[in-house]
Parts: structure tokens; sequence; C-alpha cells
């Protein structure tokens, strides 16, 4: 197993052959890049790697997962137990079936999209305009132009803390907006999509590299963000009610809300966590007292406030 410098791996990691990391410095895995430190960040060889950790941590050690980062805000006091990344790890994808694709969690949705394309298929084209991993994406049924991920799932492969290995049917999800009821302490190590094959002159690259050029004159992509911070409310748009509340370009500390798209919060550069969490709740605040409505987050917060 490798181990980052100057740091001897603990004894649960014996046997290991993933990568350690002992109080890595979370703004260099998350696209807001803040974040303090995690005690431990693991990203396992692969998922037999995976499973013999869960068998070896000690059950009392806070456990989180991460994909690529792109959904996570990391509180600057930092994380204590273990941050487990699934992107490089958990990054196998293949075409089983004439109309399946199983991925594992840590491939990103992009990939999806784009190696669906190339098998002929149809139907998770969207995916190439969702930021993260699979696993992020089936685990808040992550959508984008009108699409979402769970209408194509037909399975779900997941693992609980005791390593444990367990299969779930689509019709067993209730999932929603931005939402999926997975059970309690399981996560998702692969999902099985049942896509449609695609008519004889279907252009899907082209239809990808559109979506991506729509993403790309809307969104603030080159910026440090985490995609949108707020689910859009029943019947309306968090962009527009947080731009009509007065809140679009205005910045606390390094961080600020994006001219391109007022549901974007960008790190300037020199933003902390504490910067972007007191913009959501400022943001939050108003919008209520100006509309009376709760703007609820997309983004998962953790750790340790300084």
């Amino acid at each position: 197993m490798m181990v980052g410098m100057q740091h001897k791996a603990p004894d649960f990691m014996e046997g290991l052959q993933g990568q350690l990391l002992v109080n890595e410095p979370m703004s260099r895995h998350t696209s807001w890049r803040v974040g303090g430190k995690a005690e431990y960040f693991y990203t396992p060889a692969d998922k037999a790697d995976l499973i013999k950790l869960l068998t070896q941590l000690p059950p009392t050690m806070p456990l989180y997962w991460m994909g690529l980062g792109s959904n996570l805000l990391v509180r600057d006091g930092g994380v204590d137990g273990m941050i487990l990344r699934t992107a490089k790890g958990l990054s196998k994808i293949q075409h089983v079936e004439p109309d399946v694709i199983i991925a594992q969690a840590g491939v990103s949705s992009a990939k999806i999209a784009r190696i669906s394309s190339q098998c002929g298929l149809t139907g998770v084209e969207f995916l190439a305009g969702v930021p993260g991993s699979f696993g992020g994406a089936l685990a808040m049924n992550a959508g984008a132009f009108g699409g979402e991920t769970w209408p194509w799932v037909q399975e779900v492969e997941c693992v609980d803390r005791q390593g444990n290995l367990s299969t779930l049917q689509a019709e067993e999800i209730d999932y929603g907006y931005r939402s999926a009821d997975i059970p309690l302490a399981h996560w998702i190590t692969e999902g099985r999509l049942k896509l449609k094959i695609a008519p004889e002159n279907w252009q899907g690259k082209e239809k990808i590299r559109s979506l991506l050029d729509k993403r790309s004159a809307s969104q603030p992509i080159q910026s440090a963000n985490a995609g949108s911070v707020f689910q859009n409310p029943e019947g309306n748009f968090a962009a527009r009610l947080i731009e009509q509340a007065g809140w679009k370009g205005e910045k606390i500390g390094g961080a600020e809300v994006s001219t391109t798209h007022a549901n974007f919060i960008i790190n300037q550069g020199d933003a902390n966590a504490a910067d972007i969490i007191e913009l959501i709740e400022r943001i939050q605040h108003d919008v209520f007292d100006s509309f009376n409505v709760q703007l609820k987050t997309e983004v998962r917060v953790i750790g340790r406030s300084e």
C-alpha cells in the first residue's frame, strides 16, 4: 500500500493495496478547492481492496464516501475518520449486453455518456453535463437538460459497513427530484443501466457536443465551483429567486455568486469553506424572507468548523 510521506499506515490498513494519505488537505480533492484536512484519505485499488478495508476498519471510525469531489463541501476544520474515494479505484465500465452498460461508482458521469454513445446506445447523453461520478449521480438521482439518472437504472450493487455486497432492483428504490432512497449505511459500488439502441443514423457524439456547448454558454464551468448549489423549488428556479433577491454577483470573502448563473457559487481563488457556507446561508435567509421559499442545497457538507 502506498502511504503519504512521513506517515506510517495504521494497523487496520494492513494488507491493503490502495493509496492512503494522512492529514490530507481536502482542498486538493474538491472542485471548490476548499476544505480542511482529512484524518485519513484512502483510494482503494479495486472493489476487492475496498471490501477488505471495510472488514478491517474500526467500527466507530467515521466514514465518508466521495467520487470526484464535485458536490462536496468540506468545512475548514477538516474531517475526523476516513474519506474513501471511489474515483480511480472503482473505475470499470462494461458493455455487457446489446442495450446494457455496467459502470462502477467511480466512473465519471461524462464518461458513461461518452462510452454509451460509442456503443450505439442512447438515453443518458445528459450525463455529459453532470459533474462528478456515477456513484454520486445514483445517490442523488442527478440530472441535466431534462434527463434524470434513475429512469435508466436496472439495478445497483451496494456494500455495507461490514463489507457485505447486496443487489437492489430499481423498483425497490424510491427516487425523486435529486433524491434516491438508498438504504441507510449502504453505499453504491456499481450500477446497471438499460438503455435504448440508437437508430442507425443517430449522431450521439454530436448531441453530446451540443449539450456541452449549451452548458458552457450558461454555466461558469471554467471557475472553481460545485455545480448547482440549490435544488430548484417546485414551479420555480433557484437561480431566478437568487437573482431577484439581489445576490447575483455578490461576494463574501473569496466566494462569489456567479454572474453567469446565479445558482453557482465560485471560488475566486482565495475563498475558504466558511465564506461559501455564509454565502449559502445568507442567500437562503433572503430568499425565504422575500419569497417565502426555503431553498434546499444539493451540496453535501461535512467536517468541523474551525
